[in-house]
């Protein structure tokens, strides 16, 4: 039973072990890139931007695709409004004529059915002639730096590449504490885990906001994009790989978009990326762990980065329960292993925090209270606890001439070892909270206390449940208001 409990322990470091792998192949990249294949390389491209009510930023959108330093004539927008009920069709038409030849509505009367279908809508139009070489799938809300789109086309010089992906920074004028929760998060998981993926030679996904495919992809991936999953952007980088090409992230590309103000916005927004991930994680699975010369997908490195995360709240669960058993059974080896687990984390923590500060300064500046307590406050005291036995129970207590008692001291122990799982239901609590008149001034204090990482593994947790329950697929936009700098 002892060895039971104690491999379920070992179940919690396993994704605290893949992110120390993943960042520490992070300054690879230096030397193992794709830059010495890429070249410069001006393809004429298509921009599909898919609209249901972008009035109040499309507009902006456009003007700022048509300033980009690209040549003249080489640029194609089409937005495709599925059916918008806003002044989106007068503003794209007046557009439209603002840029002749440049800039075309596309109106769907019957919307609704989702982005995949709105966005295969403007494909079967684009691939109607010769012009497109390239085409560039973004969201109405994003604001591309002026030379982002040539830094990824130069990785289509390469007939090898079949896609390429952008870093998609946080970009609201007015951020609040979870938007910058959200800031900081992307550069984890774009500039920092997608350089790791880089190296590897497999990529996770494409941004949605900002994937840029050759012609000869888009048609040996069908033509279309794939409509019966809520992750169509990570189908489409799947099936890039498996027929043989290569997905490439441009860190230097950067693209602004705006990210939920509140925790309700963004648990919608991520759960339907989450529910899309379960749905893909038994879709290919005859690729997991089983290695090809085609594509790296199937690599041990890249299931390995995969599951730890998709997997995650399960193993956070399994970490408790083995803890709680050990400490039952035998206190002073749970204690030796509680010590290990959140020693190991700890590291691992600075680590990231500190590299990730460093891969975007002006992000690591404005964000640095949510890089210090990404984990939650509550984890750092765990930590603590961790590396100095008796600080918190005896020592810091004993300042004030206080003691703790036997069964004070249990429940503090308990606490401790299923933290990593009570985090989770705490995450859910703050949910519900944020949608009340006290959650306005009370959700900050709590997700600084909690932690983002907690919030995001019990979405993924939700994500197992609406799937096991076969909760409808709706692709349910994300509220935009335009807070993305001009």
């Amino acid at each position: 039973m002892v060895t039971v409990l104690a491999v379920f322990v070992a179940f919690g470091a396993i994704p605290v072990l893949a992110m120390a792998y993943q960042f520490l192949l992070i300054p690879v990249h230096a030397v193992r890139n794709h830059y010495g294949r890429a070249a410069p390389y001006l393809p004429n491209v298509a921009i599909i931007v898919p609209a249901w009510n972008e009035g109040a930023v499309i507009g902006v959108s456009i003007d700022r695709l048509m300033a980009l330093e690209y040549p003249e004539g080489a640029l194609r927008v089409y937005v495709v409004d599925d059916a918008s009920t806003d002044d989106t069709p007068q503003v794209v038409q007046a557009k439209a004529r603002e840029y002749p030849g440049a800039v075309f509505h596309l109106r769907r009367e019957v919307g609704g059915e989702g982005k995949a279908h709105t966005l295969n809508h403007g494909i079967r139009h684009v691939l109607q002639d010769d012009w497109m070489h390239a085409l560039l799938i973004m969201d109405a809300d994003v604001i591309y730096l002026p030379d982002s789109l040539r830094r990824m086309t130069r990785h289509l010089a390469d007939e090898k590449v079949g896609a390429v992906t952008a870093y998609i920074r946080e970009g609201s004028r007015d951020k609040n504490y979870l938007s910058r929760f959200v800031a900081f998060e992307y550069v984890l998981s774009q500039i920092g885990s997608r350089r790791a993926q880089n190296v590897l030679g497999a990529l996770a996904c494409l941004a949605g906001g900002a994937q840029l495919h050759s012609r000869t992809n888009l048609e040996d991936i069908g033509g279309r994009i794939d409509t019966s999953s809520l992750a169509e952007d990570t189908v489409t980088t799947f099936e890039t790989q498996l027929r043989g090409r290569r997905v490439v992230f441009e860190p230097y590309a950067v693209v602004l978009a705006e990210e939920p103000h509140a925790i309700g916005a963004l648990w919608k927004q991520r759960l339907r990326w989450a529910r899309g991930n379960v749905q893909l994680t038994a879709r290919y699975r005859k690729v997991w762990f089983r290695p090809s010369r085609e594509h790296r997908l199937g690599s041990i490195s890249f299931g390995l980065f995969w599951f730890s995360v998709f997997l995650l709240p399960c193993l956070m669960i399994a970490s408790s329960i083995g803890l709680i058993g050990l400490f039952l059974l035998d206190s002073q080896l749970a204690l030796t292993v509680f010590r290990a687990l959140w020693i190991v984390a700890a590291c691992t923590y600075v680590y990231t925090m500190l590299l990730a500060a460093q891969l975007d300064p002006a992000t690591g500046r404005s964000s640095w209270r949510e890089a210090i307590l990404f984990p939650g406050a509550i984890s750092i005291v765990v930590m603590i606890t961790a590396f100095f036995p008796g600080l918190i129970e005896e020592r810091i207590p004993a300042l004030f001439g206080l003691q703790f008692t036997d069964e004070a001291l249990v429940a503090w122990t308990l606490f401790v070892y299923s933290w990593v799982s009570l985090s989770m239901l705490a995450a859910w609590g703050a949910k519900h909270l944020d949608s009340t008149r006290p959650g306005r001034w009370l959700c900050p204090l709590l997700v600084y206390l909690i932690g983002y990482g907690p919030i995001l593994c019990a979405i993924t947790f939700d994500s197992y449940v609406k799937e096991a329950r076969g909760a409808a697929m709706v692709w349910d936009k994300t509220e935009k208001t335009g807070r993305v700098l001009g």
